[in-house]
């Protein structure tokens, strides 16, 4: 849900009513992981999806249909051949959804508020909602803020929404969604209630350095991506808001001294543009002993042989260089710099899901795939 918050704030705002389909769960190929949401108003305005239109018409009824019942349901969607006409995901997943309505006076809607409001301004926050239970339990939520508070609850057993509360927690502090079973009295026995815990968190960073045309490109794939994109060179001429008016913001300093002092987490992509081993070495030392989700070197191969001599000679090891994404980007045969942009962009993107990078056609493996659990820390990249 909380990645239509927007719109939904614009609604709650003013005054509307409306009822939200969230992804709760998904099988094989659906086209659309856990969180992703489609609402509609009392006017019949859509916004969002959550099948990428394979089922969006039936998901558009059925939360027409919660709004004016009052009650949420949870339904799945699957592959459906017998029928040419008959309502199933063509692409042969499966896919569990959630519909809630959002009525004025709901005791629901003041935490879906909070949540919303808490996405739309960038703060840290997690949504837990019961997505399968007992009944009476359905839709229930609470938020989850990062210094552990809570507005809303679950009800039932006292300790069940203070064992929420660090479920959610832990996924906050990952950045990632996902769902927890849990039972009444607040165990994690099975069961019990299953929670879709939705996490809003800032977005990632993507630090490139090197002020050059490569970076002009990848500042602008950075941002479409996504990411919070700063730019740093230890070259004031070049490093201007003026040469990367898109970047979030432009530090003039050496790229190691400027890496030592900011802020990195699983989630930061940090990009080197610089190929010159006064600038790489001393900062490829600091980025692969930091937490990072993915650190890349741009150079020829000649130059990563000799920029790898040096990391060793400044006493890196084998496990810290194996996190080196060197040259940086995938093959894709780029020249241009919106072409290299693109081929790095693609790499981020590959390490992030789990990728091959291998074109699909011809291939047998899944096109949407679970990352490894390493991997799902830095989900929100």
């Amino acid at each position: 849900m909380l990645d239509i918050a927007g719109e939904l704030h614009r609604w709650m705002a003013e005054g509307r009513e409306f009822a939200v389909a969230t992804v709760v769960s998904v099988g094989g190929s659906a086209p659309r992981g856990p969180g992703a949401a489609l609402a509609v108003d009392s006017e019949g305005t859509a916004v969002g999806s959550v099948s990428g239109g394979c089922v969006e018409g039936a998901v558009y009824e059925l939360c027409a249909e919660a709004l004016a019942s009052g009650d949420s349901v949870r339904t799945s969607f699957g592959y459906s051949d017998e029928d040419a006409f008959a309502v199933g995901l063509t692409c042969g997943g499966v896919l569990d959804i959630l519909v809630t309505p959002v009525r004025s006076g709901a005791p629901e809607r003041e935490v879906l508020r909070a949540a919303l409001s808490a996405a739309v301004s960038g703060g840290a926050a997690a949504l837990a909602r019961v997505v399968d239970g007992p009944d009476g339990f359905l839709g229930r939520s609470l938020l989850v803020r990062a210094d552990g508070s809570h507005e809303g609850g679950l009800g039932g057993h006292p300790e069940l929404d203070r064992t929420a509360v660090a479920e959610a927690s832990a996924l906050l502090d990952a950045g990632r969604t996902g769902t927890v079973a849990l039972s009444e009295d607040g165990s994690h026995c099975p069961g019990g209630l299953t929670l879709l815990v939705e996490t809003s968190v800032p977005p990632p960073r993507m630090i490139v350095f090197g002020a050059v045309d490569f970076a002009a490109a990848l500042v602008r794939a950075g941002k479409f991506l996504g990411h919070h994109v700063t730019v740093c060179d230890a070259r004031p001429v070049f490093a201007t808001p003026a040469r990367f008016p898109e970047a979030d913001e432009v530090v003039v300093d050496w790229p190691h001294r400027y890496l030592r002092r900011t802020r990195t987490d699983a989630r930061t992509v940090l990009c080197v543009l610089t190929h010159e081993a006064r600038f790489d070495v001393p900062l490829l030392t600091e980025a692969l002993r930091m937490p990072a989700a993915f650190v890349g070197a741009m150079g020829s191969r000649r130059t990563h042989e000799d920029r790898t001599r040096r990391l060793r000679e400044a006493g890196l090891g084998d496990s810290e260089l194996e996190r080196l994404r060197s040259p940086i980007g995938l093959d894709l045969g780029a020249r241009t710099p919106e072409e290299t942009a693109l081929s790095i962009a693609a790499e981020i993107v590959a390490a992030r899901r789990g990728g091959t990078g291998l074109p699909l056609t011809g291939g047998a493996e899944p096109i949407h795939r679970e990352p490894a659990p390493e991997q799902r820390v830095a989900s929100r990249l």
